[in-house]
């Protein structure tokens, strides 16, 4: 029998069509590239520092990885239609948890862990009952949420920090992947699974393209396609190689790579991750179809939780002690860097790897900025501006 082989550019349009078609997505990208280097400019010529130096990018991964974890799971909040102003706080309190249990108690870190997940599970799923089966407005119940466990932290805390950890659960944040090839500088192993991830990654883009140009699928045309994975695939090379050349692969940026795995296959290739888009582009219909919207957003709420728990986890790890100011303005970065990926306020529309992008656009600002010393209120306003811009832009083209 003959196999119909069809061209990989069937159903392509032209370049600038395609780029003016899918301008949020690219831009977004676009943008992040030019943040980097305007700071690698800018804190050269200033500071004479550079600013993709291993370590600091070691500290970027550091320092943002609660964004990038609960945005994660913010994004299908979102998508569903819905907000949750709780997650700083409720990250506060497991960490509040954790650090009693870790500390006072003495319980071992494989036990701290999962009672934390599960802790944020549970209120997770106390504030997705109001809001899918009562259907009281996310707002007003995360925002309670967002003032009793803000209290709840600092009723456990009793006003006090507790600490310093184990090395055990200190290493859910500061701790590295070790050189299996016992090279050490570089770290092969970081170098090894970044070279391989790099081509994995190129391999089902063009797989996938494939894929699409069989079924006439309309795709980007073939020179964005190769350029974009080309400077991907560079900037991910670039940055294993730094990184081994410090202290390796963090293993909070493991975490965050399975995470963004997991759930970019949830959102795009399984039947409940597509219904929760169906959810918030269009609520009724969604019903009318027999799809269970209550509980899919109980559950996009019970997510959230367990995802705040790891995140408040991995920040009082990193800051070795839990504190009563912990998680504050954490919700403001996370639903920020969702709103800058490309979700819209309107529900439905929003994608993982958007919102990766919208989080690193945020820590990158947040790095650069802190590195020179510009202060608090300017970074505050800085970020509200950028935000309101993302907001802005997404309106204007809904308006087209």
């Amino acid at each position: 029998m003959a196999v119909v082989t069809k061209d990989e550019n069937a159903g392509a349009k032209p370049g600038l069509d395609y780029l003016k078609e899918n301008f949020r997505e690219y831009g977004m990208l676009m943008a992040l590239i030019a943040i980097v280097l305007f700071f690698l400019v800018v804190v050269r010529a200033q500071l004479d520092v550079d600013f993709l130096s291993a370590q600091n990018i070691t500290n970027l991964f550091l320092q943002n990885s609660y964004v990038i974890i609960m945005a994660l799971g913010m994004l299908l909040v979102i998508v569903a239609g819905h907000i949750d102003l709780s997650v700083g706080s409720v990250a506060a309190f497991v960490g509040a948890i954790a650090a009693v249990m870790s500390v006072n108690m003495g319980l071992p870190v494989y036990v701290v862990v999962p009672a934390g997940l599960l802790c944020g599970a549970v209120i997770g799923a106390a504030q997705g009952y109001w809001i899918a089966y009562w259907r009281i407005p996310s707002f007003i119940v995360t925002l309670a949420g967002m003032l009793v466990f803000r209290g709840l932290t600092l009723w456990l805390l009793g006003g006090q920090n507790i600490g310093p950890f184990s090395k055990g659960f200190q290493s859910l944040s500061t701790g590295f992947i070790p050189d299996l090839f016992a090279v050490n500088r570089p770290n092969l192993t970081a170098v090894v699974v970044v070279v391989i991830a790099a081509a994995l990654m190129v391999w089902l883009g063009w797989r996938a393209r494939k894929r699409d140009a069989a079924y006439g699928i309309q795709q980007e045309p073939s020179a964005i396609f190769y350029i974009r994975n080309a400077i991907m695939a560079a900037a991910l090379v670039f940055v294993g190689w730094k990184l081994a050349s410090f202290r390796g692969l963090p293993n909070v940026l493991i975490v965050m790579t399975v995470l963004t795995i997991l759930y970019a296959f949830f959102t795009e290739q399984t039947t409940p991750g597509r219904r929760i888009y169906a959810i918030g582009g269009n609520l009724k219909a969604a019903k009318l179809s027999g799809i269970n919207t209550e509980k899919l957003v109980f559950l996009t709420f019970v997510n959230m939780g367990v995802l705040a728990a790891l995140a408040g986890m991995i920040v009082t790890a990193r800051l070795n002690s839990a504190t009563p100011k912990a998680g504050v303005g954490f919700e403001l970065d996370v639903i920020a860097a969702v709103f800058i990926g490309g979700a819209s306020m309107s529900g439905g529309v929003g994608k993982i790897v958007g919102v990766i992008i919208g989080a690193f656009i945020m820590g990158v600002m947040n790095n650069g900025m802190s590195i020179l010393g510009i202060g608090i209120d300017y970074q505050q306003v800085i970020k509200g501006l950028v935000l309101l811009a993302a907001v802005i832009f997404d309106v204007y083209n809904k308006s087209k």
